[in-house]
């Protein structure tokens, strides 16, 4: 009878110790499903117009599991998983990867800030991405491609993040690992990002680099598309602010600078049907300046302005020569919010693209191949509208 009553006094003593971790303890389940049908001019060669279901301008569908345990001493373990999917289709965004968006582990402190290992976003893309680009760096290529030449980089493999707030002042710095026998530094990524905030300013600046190897897989840059030069970087460059007017009232503006070794942007700025191009740029320059601003009409109804002028030298022309180029676009967004978590939106936007960036529209060429961008077709025009439901 004493080994039961010393056995049943053990295990009340292991609930309450288990009941205290699990009081200490959260894991939150979330996630967005986001979908519109989309209208576009110049969609496909010959200057054939389209109608479709995809995405919303700003939003990828996700879900996500997040959590912490708070260890004492204002120290916590925390975890972050993040799975991207097309909700029109019910896809992986990236096949074959559950957690292709985030999946990290790490510590972090009320003071010092966090530190963090695993697949994370990139620095630029956790400050643009939340609130200094206009559009957050958005889905549509005709509100994002500003980003396309580093778009497969703003999710890092094997990376450390350490992030932190000292008065005014947020860090965001982030190094990937290259993971590539016998060469410490191909394949690695290093970036960060200072932002100040002050009153109702908002000043940030940020840089990237990254080595992306001959074939790519399993380096920081998650990719299986490698550089034509083992090794070759990708820099971006940017500096971005916000100034909150009034209460409902917020401008935006930036500058985006970026120059590719690696011959990928050419490619990677191209739209789905557009001319297939001939080779590659081995060191292709970009610079892209925007303007925008938020407005909340009524507690209800956001809408948002922006505008993005690009230029580029040294970049891949229609007939496989280097050139420069101009792509401009233009965008209204109107989001009318239900509820915190439901909102229907409707958008419009612009684009032009001349010069080397007439080879990213699919009206670059008609159907049998020759070049169209002097009759206008490296035009487009958009229109959506689509639900977001977030939980």
């Amino acid at each position: 009878m004493k080994n039961i009553v010393l056995s049943g006094a053990a295990g009340a003593l292991l609930a309450a110790a288990t009941s205290s971790a699990f009081a200490q303890s959260s894991v939150t389940l979330y996630g967005i499903v986001d979908e519109a049908i989309r209208y576009q001019t110049n969609a496909g060669p010959g200057g054939n117009d389209q109608v479709s279901m995809t995405s919303g301008p700003e939003t990828h569908s996700r879900w996500g599991l997040k959590g912490s345990e708070d260890l004492g001493d204002s120290w916590s373990a925390i975890f972050h998983l993040e799975n991207g999917f097309e909700a029109f289709d019910g896809k992986l965004h990236v096949p074959d990867t559950l957690f292709s968006r985030q999946a990290y582990v790490g510590l972090s402190n009320s003071k010092w800030g966090s530190l963090t290992f695993g697949l994370q976003y990139a620095p630029a893309y956790d400050t643009l991405g939340n609130g200094l680009d206009p559009l957050t760096v958005g889905n549509y290529w005709q509100n994002s491609w500003a980003y396309n030449g580093i778009g497969n980089y703003l999710e890092v493999n094997n990376a450390v993040k350490y992030q932190g707030s000292f008065d005014n002042l947020a860090v965001d710095a982030l190094y990937g690992f290259g993971n590539q026998p016998g060469a410490f530094g191909l394949g690695y990524t290093y970036a960060t990002e200072l932002t100040y905030t002050y009153g109702p300013a908002t000043l940030n600046a940020g840089f990237q680099q990254v080595s992306v190897p001959t074939s790519a897989l399993g380096s920081s840059t998650g990719t299986a598309v490698g550089s034509a030069i083992n090794g070759g970087k990708t820099n971006f460059l940017h500096v971005s602010g916000a100034y909150q007017i009034t209460r409902d009232i917020r401008l935006l503006a930036g500058w985006l600078h970026g120059q590719d070794q690696t011959g990928l942007t050419d490619s990677n700025q191209q739209q789905a049907g557009a001319p297939t191009l001939k080779g590659a740029s081995p060191n292709r320059i970009d610079d892209t300046y925007y303007a925008g601003a938020n407005w909340q009409a009524t507690v209800p109804l956001l809408f948002t302005f922006a505008y993005y002028y690009g230029q580029t030298r040294n970049a891949e022309l229609l007939d496989g020569s280097l050139g420069k180029g101009v792509n401009q676009s233009a965008t209204i967004l109107a989001e009318y919010s239900f509820t915190k978590r439901t909102e229907v939106y409707a958008i419009t936007d612009w684009a032009r693209g001349t010069g080397a960036f007439a080879a990213d529209y699919p009206g670059g060429v008609n159907s049998a191949g020759v070049p169209t961008n002097t009759i206008g077709r490296t035009n487009q025009l958009g229109v959506a509208i689509g639900l977001r439901k977030m939980f």
